[in-house]
Order: C-alpha cells, then structure tokens, then sequence
C-alpha cells in the first residue's frame, strides 16, 4: 500500500513513524521550515527530521495549489493528514482516498485548536476521528472514532496521547478499509474552534477554575499571563470561596496561595517579565510583598 503524509508537529510525527512500520510511505509533505527561538533559527518540522533520516522524499509548498500533478506521480493510494496545517484543494481530494486524523470526536472542535478547546470546554471525554476528507473543513463522513478521558491532563499529555491513539488508529482503518460505512456527520451538532494567539493566555485573578483550565489547554503555548508573570505551575485551591482578586493568601517555602473573585490557586512557580522561572516564594519575597497584599 502506498501512502503519501500530510502533518506538521510531533502528533503528526507518531503517526508517520506507525506509517512508515507498516506501509510504503512514498511522499511526505509538510510546512516550510520556521524561524524558532529569539534567535529565530530556521528550524524544519519534526515530520521532516524523521522523514530525511528514512528518506522519504520531502515537500514544502507554502499551498497544495500546484502540487496535484506531483502527487499523482507518486501514485498513492491513500492520502493520510494529520495535523497539517492547509486545507487540500479538490484536485488533491480526488487524487486518492484522502482521511484525515482529527483530534477531536467530531463534530464537536473542527478546526485548528480541538485538544486545546476540549480542556477550555471541561468536557469529559475527547478522542481521535478518523475522517475521510471533503472540501469542507473536518465536515466529511466519519470512518472511525477511539475515545479517552481528558480528567486533570494538561494538552501536552493529551496531545501525546491522541497522538499514541491516533497512530493505532489510521492502521486498522487502513487495514479494514473497504469494509468500513462511513456515517455522516451531524452538521446539527457541530462546533468549531479557532486557531490559539498569544494574547488568549492573558489571565485576570477572577475565576480560578477559569485560569486552572486555560494553564491546563495553555501550558505548552501561550501558557498563562499577567502583565508581569507567567505562571509556570499551579494548580487548583479552592473553588467556590470569595475573595480580593490577586489577593496573596498564603506565602509558602515551596508555593503562594492567590484569592480569585472566585476560588483561589496554589502558585508553585513564575517567571517574570524577561527573567527566569524561579519558585513563587522567592518571587514574593523578592518584592517584598506580604500576605493580604495584591499580586498582578
């Protein structure tokens, strides 16, 4: 079976390698190479990396627009994305059987940020679903769906996670294919999810389940912010008591409590503005501030 990839970060990098184990994998194509770090280093896509070290043949169009004809020379027969980051124009969908591995259980969370969204939510339960591709985005007829508890995780453990299920998952679709009946989506249920900028991490000391979620959807990028920390650990202290926002109500050696209008947070470490990450405790102190005082 030949397949071409289509995915971009590390949840699309698992899935290539459980690929690459068991199928001819004759193309792979990804985003161009991005500018990293204050240094802006130009640095490839973990999908890249690995597809190199084996090599598979690479591409990076910054769109699908004029790549049908290349495609089809690589005579796939399947088209396999995951976490790729541009729509597949209808010249590309027609090419081969196209099945996209989304990180939601659609229709709920199509588009851009479906792991971060369900944290966001306090939903339940998330998951993985396979799609088979249409012009529209994450609308086309589910082939398959695997389920886990979100519970406590944060997104970078449920990102691995997905990944590991996703992974499992695009092989026995793949294997069992022509058995499978794919159901329509209920368009009647769907939701949509937009793409998360930096400035969604902003927190105010209002809500403190709130700002326990958005550490959690949050932690690997933007995390969470005030105008003069990050909060790089925390986690929840009380959930209906009622206090000053930003108010320190505990100082500790190893973490600060900090009331919200509603509920209150246990702080174990920030990083300052253009500083490092250092303990919650020594942050206080090095501002002299004292319980009852306002952090923000």
């Amino acid at each position: 079976m030949r397949i071409v990839f289509m995915g971009t970060p590390e949840y699309a990098l698992e899935i290539l390698k459980k690929l690459v184990e068991n199928f001819e994998v004759v193309g792979v194509y990804t985003q161009p190479d991005k500018p990293i770090g204050r240094k802006k280093t130009l640095t490839p896509p973990p999908v890249k990396v690995f597809a190199n070290d084996k090599n598979i043949p690479v591409f990076q169009p910054n769109n699908l627009r004029e790549e049908s004809a290349n495609i089809k020379s690589l005579n796939p027969d399947f088209i396999i994305v995951a976490a790729f980051g541009q729509l597949l124009p209808k010249d590309v969908l027609d090419i081969a059987p196209c099945i996209n591995l989304h990180a939601s259980i659609l229709p709920k969370y199509r588009g851009a940020s479906p792991i971060q969204s369900v944290v966001l939510s306090d939903d339940k339960y998330t998951g993985v679903t396979a799609m088979k591709m249409e012009e529209g985005l994450d609308s086309g007829d589910i082939l398959s769906i695997q389920y886990t508890k979100i519970e406590n995780k944060k997104s970078p453990e449920l990102f691995d996670e997905l990944a590991i299920m996703a992974s499992d998952l695009i092989i026995d679709v793949l294997n069992n294919y022509e058995s499978i009946e794919p159901i329509v989506q209920n368009r009647a249920i769907s939701s949509h999810c937009k793409k998360i900028k930096k400035e969604d991490g902003k927190i105010e000391f209002y809500d403190a389940v709130e700002i326990d979620k958005k550490f959690r959807a949050f932690f690997y990028w933007p995390s969470i912010f005030t105008d003069t920390f990050k909060i790089k650990n925390l986690e929840l202290n009380s959930v209906d008591d009622s206090f000053n926002a930003g108010e320190i109500l505990e100082i500790n050696k190893d973490f600060i409590i900090i009331g919200c209008n509603k509920g209150s947070l246990k702080i174990f470490s920030i990083q300052p503005n253009s500083k490092k990450e250092m303990k919650a405790y020594d942050y206080v102190n090095g501002k002299r501030f004292k319980v009852g005082d306002i952090i923000s």
